[in-house]
C-alpha cells in the first residue's frame, strides 16, 4: 500500500488538535473517518505515529520526525497553488490572524476594514484570544504578539510601541479622593488582570507600581476598560483605546507610562509564500499607522 497525500493532510489536523474529534472538525471530516484515515497511513508507513491515550493523540517518535517534512509539504502545495493563479494585484483566499484582545478590538476592525476593502476577494479571520495562540497548531496562520518569541522555526518582525497609562473614569475621580501621587493609589480600588491568567509577562503591568491586590480582575483587556468606564476603579490601559472610551481620564501620566511593542509572528516557511507576505506588509503598515493615529488624539 502506498502512503497517499490525501492522508498526509490528515496526520496534520491530528498532530495539531490532538484527537481525532479535534481533527474532523478543521477538515469536516467524522472522527471515525480520521481515525480510519491515521490507521491508513501508518499502515503504508509501517510505523506508528502517534500515541493514543485517554488525553488525546500525541506525536510518536516516528511522528514528531514526520511533523517537519509533512508541513514543508503543505508549503509546497500551497506555493504550488500561488504559482498557478500567477500573479494578482489583489489578494483571495482566506487569512486567519491571532492576537491578543486589546489589539484585537481596538486596532485591528480599522486595520482589516482597509485591508478587505483593498482586496474584495480575501477573507479575513481574527482570533481574539487572552492567551498565547499557538502557530505550531495552525490556530492561525499569523499572530500578532506583545512580546517576540524564542522558540520555534518563527520569523518574527517588530511591528511598532504602543504606550500604557493609568486611568480612571472623571465620574470615579470626582467622587474619590484625589490621586496625586503613585502612593495614593493604595487608597483606591484597582482594576487588571487576573494574577494567575497573565499570559505573558510584559502584560504585568501593575508589578510595575507594587500593586498587591487587585479588586476586580479579568483576563480579557476589553472588560476591564468596560469596568474602568463604569467607574468602579483605577486600572492600566492602553493609550489607544482611550479615543473609544470618553469618559476616561489619564491619571499621573507624568509619574507613570508603560511602553510595550507589538510583533508580527509567521511560520519561518511562510515567507516564500507572496501572498502571505503581501499581507504581512499590509498587516503591519496599518497597525503601526493606526496606533499613531489612536494615540494621537489621547
Amino acid at each position: 500500500m502506498e502512503p497517499q497525500w490525501d492522508d498526509m493532510k490528515v496526520f496534520l489536523a491530528v498532530a495539531r488538535e490532538s484527537s481525532l474529534s479535534g481533527a474532523g472538525r478543521v477538515l469536516k471530516m467524522d472522527p471515525a473517518t480520521v481515525g480510519r484515515r491515521v490507521a491508513r497511513f501508518e499502515a503504508a508507513l509501517k510505523t506508528s505515529l502517534f500515541v493514543k491515550s485517554p488525553q488525546g493523540y500525541a506525536l510518536s517518535a516516528a511522528g514528531d520526525r514526520l511533523l517537519g517534512h509533512a508541513e514543508a509539504a503543505e508549503l509546497a502545495m500551497r506555493a504550488g497553488e500561488e504559482a498557478l493563479t500567477g500573479p494578482s494585484d489583489t489578494l483571495s483566499g482566506q487569512i486567519r490572524i491571532g492576537a491578543p484582545d486589546g489589539c484585537a478590538n481596538y486596532i485591528l476592525p480599522q486595520v482589516c476594514a482597509a485591508i478587505s476593502n483593498d482586496n474584495p476577494d480575501l477573507d479575513i479571520q481574527v482570533v481574539a484570544l487572552p492567551r498565547v495562540i499557538n502557530l505550531s497548531r495552525r490556530e492561525a496562520d499569523m499572530a500578532v504578539t506583545v512580546s517576540a518569541p524564542t522558540a520555534g522555526k518563527l520569523l518574527v518582525q517588530k511591528i511598532t510601541d504602543y504606550h500604557l497609562h493609568l486611568a480612571a473614569s472623571r465620574y470615579y475621580l470626582r467622587d474619590h479622593h484625589p490621586i496625586e501621587k503613585l502612593e495614593h493609589l493604595r487608597d483606591h480600588r484597582m482594576i487588571g488582570y487576573i494574577p494567575d491568567m497573565i499570559f505573558d509577562r510584559e502584560l504585568d503591568y501593575l508589578n510595575d507600581l507594587g500593586v498587591e491586590r487587585v479588586s476586580l480582575a479579568s483576563n480579557s483587556v476589553s472588560v476591564q476598560i468596560k469596568m474602568l468606564a463604569e467607574g468602579s476603579a483605577v486600572g492600566v490601559v492602553h493609550d489607544f483605546s482611550l479615543p473609544s472610551h470618553r469618559s476616561l481620564r489619564k491619571v499621573l501620566k507624568d509619574e507613570f507610562s508603560l511602553t510595550r511593542s507589538f510583533y508580527l509572528v509567521r511560520h519561518q516557511g511562510d515567507q516564500r509564500s507572496d501572498r502571505f507576505n503581501r499581507f504581512a506588509d499590509a498587516l503591519s503598515s496599518g497597525i503601526r499607522a493606526e496606533v499613531e493615529r489612536l494615540e494621537s488624539l489621547t
